[in-house]
C-alpha cells in the first residue's frame, strides 16, 4: 500500500514538472517571438557644440540586425551596422566618435544636405527677376548649401516611433529666410525609418513663405567592406542611366546630357569600380575619378531602384531607391589620409563612395533642367531608401 502511495506520489511530481518544463518552455518561446518582432529606438547624449547647444544621439535597431545611429547635430548618419553573409556585424558608413570632429571641416560624413545639395555656380542665381547671391565654400561656387548648411545646424526632434514593422526618428530645422544667401524662411522635416526588412527611409518634407530653390540629399560615404583601411575599389556598382552630366573643370555642368555608351560612366550593368576610376577620360581627370551626376532612367515612374552597390569578400549589397532625376556619385576622391577612423587610422583618398540621389547640379541656372524652385503653397517631398541585404 505504502509503494502504491509513493509510485503515486512520484507520477504526481513528474507530471507536474512535466506540465512546469512545458509552460516554462512555452514562455520561453514566446519572448523569443517577441524579441524578434522588437523594432527598437533609444535615445542618448552626444554633448554640445561649440556654442552650447544639445546634441542627441538616436540608435534605431531592427530584427534583422540593422542598427543605425543619428545625430541631432547635421541630422548625421554617424554609423550603420550591417550584417555581412556570415552574420557578422561591422559598420559601413564613414565616420567619426565625437562631435568635435563633426564641428571641424569634414566632407560632409553622413550629414543632411541643404538647402541645395551639389554646387550652383559662382554662387549666384536668378528668381522671378530677383538675383541672389550665395555664399561661397568651394572656389568660387556655393557648395552644399554653403558655409553653414543644414550639415552644421542642430534639428529639433518632432516626433519618435516604435512599432512592429519599423521604427523612426522624425527631425526638423526652419531655415530663415536669407539664410546663407537663400530667400524664404523654409520649413524642412526629414524623417529616416528603419524597417523590419533591413531598409532605411529618408523622406524630405519642405515648405516656404517665399520663392526659393530646394535641393536636399544625405551624404554617407559608404564602404561595404567594413574595413575602413580597404578602398572601394572592390565594389561592384550599377546605375540605372543612359546618360550622365558633364561637367567643366569647376564641376559645373556644361549644360549637356551625354550618352554613358562606350565612356567609363557606363554602369548599366555592374561594373568594379576600379575598372575606369583611372581612365584617360577628361570627365574623369576632371573629378579626379567619379564626382559627377547621373541622369537617372525612367524618371516618369516616381519612386524606382535606380542603383545598387555589392562587395564580394562580405557579400554585402546595398539597392538605393528614389524618386529623384538624377544620382551623384562620388568615390572619396579628395579625402587624403587626414581626417581619423574611430579606432585608430586615417580616411584613405577612396575609401568611401557616395550615392547622393538629387537634382542635376546648377539647376537654377540651367533652365533645360529639372526645376527646384519651390513656391509658396507648395510642398517638396521626396524619399530615398537604403537596403540592405547579402549575396
Amino acid at each position: 500500500m505504502r509503494l502504491e502511495k509513493q509510485t503515486a506520489l512520484l507520477i504526481g511530481i513528474y507530471i507536474v514538472l512535466t506540465v512546469c518544463f512545458a509552460c516554462n518552455e512555452n514562455i520561453k518561446k514566446k519572448i523569443i517571438r517577441e524579441k524578434e518582432s522588437m523594432m527598437q529606438i533609444d535615445k542618448n547624449s552626444y554633448g554640445s557644440t561649440i556654442d552650447n547647444n544639445y546634441v542627441s544621439e538616436f540608435s534605431l535597431r531592427n530584427v534583422g540586425g540593422i542598427e543605425v545611429n543619428i545625430i541631432t547635430y547635421g541630422g548625421i548618419i554617424t554609423k550603420i551596422m550591417a550584417p555581412d553573409s556570415e552574420g557578422r556585424m561591422e559598420n559601413v558608413v564613414l565616420g567619426f566618435d565625437n562631435l568635435e570632429q563633426y564641428e571641424k571641416e569634414n566632407p560632409f560624413f553622413g550629414a543632411l544636405v541643404g538647402r541645395y545639395g551639389n554646387r550652383i555656380a559662382k554662387g549666384k542665381f536668378s528668381l522671378e527677376g530677383v538675383a541672389y547671391t550665395l555664399e561661397k565654400n568651394n572656389g568660387d561656387n556655393s557648395l552644399h548649401g554653403g558655409l553653414k548648411g543644414f550639415d552644421k545646424v542642430v534639428w529639433q526632434v518632432e516626433e519618435v516611433k516604435e512599432t512592429d514593422s519599423f521604427v523612426s526618428l522624425k527631425l526638423s530645422y526652419l531655415s530663415k529666410d536669407m539664410e546663407e544667401g537663400f530667400p524664404g524662411n523654409l520649413k524642412t522635416n526629414v524623417t529616416y525609418t528603419l524597417h523590419k526588412d533591413n531598409s532605411l527611409d529618408v523622406l524630405y518634407e519642405a515648405t516656404t513663405d517665399k520663392t526659393t530653390i530646394v535641393n536636399l540629399t544625405q551624404h554617407s560615404y559608404f564602404n561595404l567592406s567594413g574595413n575602413f583601411s580597404e578602398l572601394i575599389l572592390d565594389h561592384e556598382v550599377a546605375i540605372d542611366a543612359d546618360k550622365f552630366v558633364p561637367v567643366d573643370p569647376k564641376l559645373i555642368p556644361l549644360g549637356e546630357l551625354a550618352s554613358v555608351q562606350d565612356t567609363p560612366f557606363d554602369f548599366r550593368k555592374a561594373r568594379l569600380v576600379s575598372n575606369a576610376i583611372n581612365a584617360d577620360n577628361e570627365q574623369i581627370k576632371l573629378g579626379s575619378g567619379y564626382d559627377h551626376c547621373w541622369v537617372l532612367n525612367s524618371q516618369e515612374k516616381g519612386y524606382r531602384l535606380v542603383a545598387k552597390a555589392y562587395h564580394s569578400k562580405s557579400g554585402r549589397l546595398m539597392e538605393v531607391f528614389t524618386d529623384q532625376p538624377g544620382m551623384q556619385l562620388y568615390t572619396g576622391n579628395f579625402l587624403d589620409g587626414t581626417l581619423p577612423v574611430p579606432g585608430g587610422g586615417t580616411y584613405a583618398k577612396r575609401s568611401g563612395l557616395c550615392f547622393e540621389t538629387q537634382h542635376y547640379p546648377d539647376s537654377p541656372n540651367q533652365p533645360q533642367f529639372p526645376s527646384t524652385t519651390l513656391e509658396l503653397g507648395k510642398k517638396y517631398i521626396t524619399k530615398t531608401t537604403f537596403k540592405f541585404s547579402t549575396k
